[in-house]
C-alpha cells in the first residue's frame, strides 16, 4: 500500500507533461496565425524587392 501512495504523490513527470502541453498549445497557435503573417511578410518582401 505504501508503494501505491508514493506513486500517486510522485510529481516528477508532471513538469514534462506541462512542458509538452505548452509546446502543443504554442504549435497550434502558430499554425492558426501563420497564414495571416505569411501574407503580410510576403507583401513586405515584394514591396522591398520592387523598390530595389
Amino acid at each position: 500500500m505504501n508503494k501505491v501512495a508514493r506513486f500517486f504523490k510522485d510529481e516528477s513527470g508532471a513538469t514534462a507533461i506541462e512542458y509538452g502541453l505548452i509546446v502543443a498549445a504554442t504549435g497550434l497557435a502558430l499554425v492558426a496565425v501563420m497564414p495571416t503573417i505569411k501574407s503580410k511578410i510576403q507583401a513586405t518582401f515584394n514591396s522591398v524587392a520592387s523598390k530595389m
